[in-house]
């Protein structure tokens, strides 16, 4: 009899664990895409403080161009949008581990990039400018004028702005910094003769603080096609953003999105 009621114990111990590991397996082989849904939250990566595609406003609430379009992505999948804030360099860990289903945080398509993550289509192309300081008038008129060593030029860590200094300036004094706004400073305390750092967030600095401080040298000396970050392999993620992404530049949301972010700086009010 108990030889039987182990034989019994055993045969529905096999049938729990083979139930449990199929009901395992079944949630392990769910799409990003599948598991958003299923979830019911789009989480999107993402550092915020980068103007105007992410920052927070007076209320302390994020806004910005990637927000709206993460919220249109959201809205289209009818699932709730959740931000996964984490500083920058902790923004493609942070999709390979699981901790967000796709980064949207103004990041170029780098070479370098992709061999860890995927990238959609671009959603819009910029390109490196720079902010001078003022002593530099007249004299200064390209990146070119730049590329000796008295000049000491300043950008953030790990970003396309250090690798155009390094690539494009490659004999000035270069200074990198983690903070973007310390960075800047060394331009206005005269540390530091010029900031290299993307177009749409050096024009909404220049707007907000740097108007007779420094000089705005606006053309941009880099192809920068800025895109959304997807886990490798995830084929079925990458047909949905492409798809979404063609759909809102047809019917007026991307044009509506881009006057208010990109052309507009009315927004700055709103920043602290």
């Amino acid at each position: 009899m108990k030889k039987l009621l182990s034989q019994n114990c055993l045969i529905l111990l096999s049938h729990f664990i083979l139930i449990l590991s199929t009901a395992m397996a079944s949630d392990i082989s769910l799409t990003t895409l599948e598991t958003i849904i299923k979830n019911g939250e789009l989480r999107v990566g993402l550092e915020p403080g980068y103007m105007p595609f992410e920052m927070i406003n007076k209320d302390g609430e994020l806004i910005g161009f990637d927000i709206d379009m993460a919220k249109e992505i959201a809205r289209a999948l009818n699932v709730k949008f959740v931000p996964v804030k984490t500083v920058w360099n902790e923004l493609i860990p942070a999709l390979i581990t699981n901790k967000c289903d796709i980064i949207l945080s103004g990041m170029t398509i780098t070479l370098k990039r992709n061999l860890k993550i995927n990238f959609s289509d671009p959603y819009i192309v910029i390109g490196q400018t720079i902010l001078l300081n003022n002593k530099h008038k007249g004299k200064v008129r390209s990146y070119k004028d730049l590329n000796y060593s008295k000049y000491i030029i300043v950008s953030v860590n790990n970003t396309t702005g250090e690798q155009a200094i390094k690539r494009f300036i490659p004999k000035c004094t270069y200074k990198g910094f983690i903070d973007k706004t310390k960075a800047l400073k060394e331009v206005l305390n005269n540390k530091a003769d010029a900031y290299v750092y993307d177009l749409p967030d050096c024009l909404a600095y220049m707007a907000k603080e740097g108007r007779g401080k420094l000089i705005f040298l606006n053309k941009p000396f880099t192809y920068e096609p800025l895109a959304f970050g997807i886990r490798k392999g995830d084929i079925d993620m990458i047909n949905f953003i492409n798809n979404f992404l063609r759909q809102i530049k047809h019917d007026g949301r991307y044009e509506f999105l881009y006057k208010k972010w990109i052309k507009s700086t009315k927004w700055l009010k709103d920043i602290p």
